[in-house]
């Protein structure tokens, strides 16, 4: 009688082999770990209560705030340069490339200092609209619109070339097809990516601090930090960390249920 194992026994056998790794890691590192260090590090109960509510009413507000106006903003100008980029005009779709790959590949960081620091120096008494709200509009517009832009492009150019071509034989100029045809169907493919996108926005506004923002100006990031100093104690930073994931998981989600939606669709 052959004692050679199925290629199914060898595979949960091996399947089993990992189970028990990760348990025994689990368990090791439950066994070695400071609870106590941790939980008055991370987990400081009458430190946490000082947080609120301006946890929530200032600074996840003001995140959030930060998130929509700069996916706005990154919308917008994302939709303009991904026509760009689709153009038969050389130096829109030049221009467009050019745009994409400068802020594609810059630090969101750098992008910031940018906004903050050199505009400023550039163009002496330039004021955003809505202040240090309108500066973090721009900068986050700028870092998600190089992406953005590329999503819409493959979206635009994932519906059906007949679709555009019907349209103009029905006597739509281009712009009409493009704006009442085209760019609907590609937005509903695209849905699934921004989503994603926001999710990546709302972890970036946390460079915010990098652009000196009062006490009514902070988001998470700045608000944890701050606080963590003043109290020497890193349980701000963990609650700030847990609003961003009370967020970000649910956005998260969101997204792997559209893209599932989209896929049956297909």
């Amino acid at each position: 009688m052959s004692t050679a194992l199925t290629p199914r026994r060898r595979q949960r056998l091996a399947r089993g082999a990992q189970y028990a790794v990760f348990g025994v890691a689990v368990l090791l590192l439950a066994a070695f770990a400071d609870w106590e260090r941790l939980r008055e590090q991370f987990l400081d109960v009458s430190v946490a209560r000082q947080l609120f509510p301006d946890l929530i009413t200032v600074a996840l507000f003001n995140t959030v705030v930060y998130t929509l106006s700069g996916f706005a903003v990154g919308l917008v100008l994302g939709l303009v340069v991904a026509l760009m980029r689709l153009s038969s005009v050389g130096p829109y779709r030049w221009l467009a490339m050019a745009y994409i790959e400068f802020f594609r590949g810059l630090p969101a960081l750098l992008i910031f200092i940018f906004v903050g620091v050199g505009v400023p120096l550039a163009f002496p008494g330039l004021v955003f609209p809505g202040g240090t709200y309108g500066q973090v509009a721009c900068a986050l517009g700028l870092v998600s619109a190089a992406y953005m832009a590329e999503t819409i492009r493959a979206g635009i150019q994932a519906v059906p070339r007949g679709q555009l071509e019907a349209a103009r034989t029905l006597g739509m100029s281009h712009a009409t097809a493009m704006r009442s045809i085209v760019i609907p169907q590609a937005f509903r493919i695209i849905v699934p990516p921004l989503t994603n996108e926001l999710v990546l926005l709302f972890k970036d506004s946390s460079l915010v601090l990098f652009l000196g923002v009062t006490l009514e100006q902070r988001e998470l990031t700045k608000f944890g930090r701050d606080l963590a100093s003043q109290e020497a104690n890193t349980t701000p930073i963990f609650v700030a960390g847990l609003c961003y994931l009370l967020v970000t998981i649910p956005l998260g989600l969101l997204v792997r249920r559209l893209e599932s939606r989209h896929a049956k669709a297909r």
